[in-house]
């Protein structure tokens, strides 16, 4: 399983990166967080206010094993910017998959 978190307006880009690859499903949500960007601060309405949690979004995909460092190398690629906050990549390993629809189990399921 690859967690990355990325800015949002690269979402599409990962996406047909991804699907250019052979991927065929990802679990999106929107997110907030810190790293090192540590939010920001901005002006409304004449006040100043802090922004400390930044909108991120969030992808889980499940993938061979085969096809994981691929995965990685393509949304570091994509989603890369070279400034702070570009997000962060996981990877875990997944003891098994079932798809709910066929029974299908582990790498038929993906």
């Amino acid at each position: 399983m690859i967690i990355a978190a990325i800015k949002p307006y690269k979402l599409d880009e990962v996406r047909e990166a991804l699907t250019v690859i052979g991927v065929q499903g990802m679990m999106v949500t929107e997110i907030k967080g810190f790293g090192m960007q540590s939010g920001h601060t901005e002006i409304y309405r004449g006040a100043e206010y802090a922004v400390n949690f930044v909108p991120k979004m969030r992808l889980e995909i499940v993938v061979t094993d085969a096809l994981a460092d691929t995965v990685v190398e393509a949304i570091t690629k994509t989603a890369r910017t070279g400034k702070i906050g570009d997000g962060k990549i996981f990877v875990l390993n997944v003891e098994s998959a079932l798809r709910v629809r066929t029974g299908d189990v582990d790498d038929d399921a993906l």
